[in-house]
């Protein structure tokens, strides 16, 4: 029994390899999961009183569960059931697409990677980068929504930090759950993304079967009391102005909406603008089907050298962070009384009757989104320039265009953003910005738009121009 016994290296290694997966799997796996769900438990009675936050249970079931649930849904099935008939396709091989389906669309929602992480990582990046702003706010609205009604964010999209932005000022009344491109499926983005609660779409997917699995998805959630987030647009503006809604999340919510049930649905315009826009350069270049490409190595070279300008600025202490981010909500559009106002049951209708009413109600609230979008300076004072492109325009003359042009708007019921309640010094931010980024030329105290920028001039200008008009 004390024999020694010699064992090749090989097999000492894979022995001791297994002895220390059973060490983790028996004592300090069970350790780190009870640490864990601690944390997660403090977070949770946290945002029930401090936030006065009751996250629904749709959002805090398993994600092993909804995926079993969503797979094994009869309109999901009945659906693959149709495929295998049309398509000739064994149903085996049309399950394991549907699975795959599911799990890209699920997400696995974690209050503290929510809550801890995601909040602090949105509100320092937003804040390093902008003056964020809440502007416009229809509280008496806001307030009279029923507590029990699925509420759904339907916002404008000018940038990719419209996700950071909207999740740092809304984060102190819900937790929402995004619908995200394939462009963030990158590791170690999807599982962080995942854990906010968002879930991936893929925007122009031909598949029935795929647009089944994520129509079944979207209606659960939403009968589930899931606050969520949308871009009725679909994607990013390229011109500044706003675009025409794509309707397919917002069919897929109203195909199943039950004016009788105990939940409402309820829109909730939100309106966003920035003086700068990160990539307005590149949503520029799409524009021109003659532009060349930009590859990966390139797009990390302008970005190493713009953090390291940036970097630079703040050692000199002549760093700006890029004007101001301003986000606005407007008045809620109840579905309950939608319907009841229009007279029409979405329920009763098939897919071509639907379409007419749908489209409708996604230019109604376009509309309602356009309309609380902020006015800030750097908008105001391009929309002004690019009257005459060819005249320059002394301080004097800029100011009073300016403050005449803020005056129309608000007239016509728009929201100007105007920093410290200092028209002039909205004028005085606007011109800094750019006059910095070298859109506009100063000679001897007169301002001009800089020729070769008045694409981008425009880009600003058109983020108001439906306002303005």
């Amino acid at each position: 029994m004390t024999e020694l016994v010699a064992v090749p290296l090989w097999l000492l290694v894979v022995l001791a390899g297994l002895a220390l997966l059973a060490t983790l799997e028996w004592l300090l796996l069970p350790s780190v999961r009870w640490y864990f769900r601690r944390k997660v438990r403090r977070v949770m009675d946290e945002i029930s009183i401090r936030f006065r936050i009751e996250l629904p249970e749709f959002k805090l079931t398993q994600r092993r569960a909804l995926l079993d649930r969503l797979t094994t849904d009869p309109r999901v099935l009945a659906a693959l059931h149709q495929h295998v008939v049309e398509s000739g396709v064994p149903r085996d091989v049309l399950m394991q697409r549907v699975h795959r389906y599911a799990g890209e669309i699920v997400p696995a929602f974690n209050a503290y990677a929510y809550f801890r992480v995601g909040y602090w990582l949105a509100k320092t990046f937003a804040q390093m980068a902008y003056r964020v702003r809440l502007g416009y706010t229809d509280q008496a609205a806001l307030a009279a929504i029923q507590p029990s009604s699925t509420v759904v964010f339907v916002m404008n999209h000018r940038s990719n930090m419209d996700y950071v932005l909207v999740s740092f000022l809304a984060a102190e009344r819900v937790a929402l759950s995004y619908a995200v491109g394939e462009w963030a499926r990158i590791w170690p983005l999807q599982g962080l993304i995942r854990a906010m609660g968002a879930y991936f779409v893929r925007r122009n997917s031909g598949d029935p079967l795929y647009r089944m699995v994520l129509q079944r998805y979207v209606q659960m959630a939403t009968e589930g009391g899931v606050p969520q987030a949308m871009y009725p647009e679909g994607g990013l503006t390229t011109d500044g102005r706003l675009r025409a809604p794509k309707l397919g999340l917002l069919d897929y919510m109203l195909k199943g909406f039950d004016p009788a049930a105990q939940r409402d649905l309820v829109f909730i315009p939100v309106g966003i603008n920035y003086d700068r826009v990160l990539e307005d350069r590149s949503l520029l270049r799409k524009l021109d089907p003659s532009a060349p490409g930009v590859g990966l190595g390139k797009k990390l070279a302008i970005l190493a050298r713009f953090a390291s300008r940036q970097s630079i600025l703040a050692v000199l202490g002549r760093r700006y962070r890029h004007g101001y981010a301003c986000v606005n909500f407007g008045t809620p559009v109840s579905m309950r009384a939608h319907v009841a106002a229009q007279g029409v049951d979405f329920r009763s209708l098939d897919d071509a009757g639907r379409r007419e009413p749908v489209a409708a109600l996604g230019k109604m609230l376009m509309a309602r989104i356009g309309k609380v979008v902020p006015v800030l300076p750097v908008p105001l004072v391009a929309s002004v320039l690019l009257r005459d492109e060819a005249r320059a325009l002394s301080e004097l003359e800029l100011k009073a265009a300016v403050h005449a042009l803020m005056d129309r708007i608000e007239a016509g019921g728009g929201h100007v953003y105007v920093p410290r309640t200092d028209r002039d010094y909205a004028l005085t931010v606007g011109l800094r910005m750019l006059t910095l980024r070298g859109l506009v030329d100063e000679h001897d105290g007169l301002f001009q738009a800089h020729p070769a920028e008045v694409t981008l001039l425009r880009y600003y200008a058109n983020s108001i121009a439906h306002l303005v008009a």
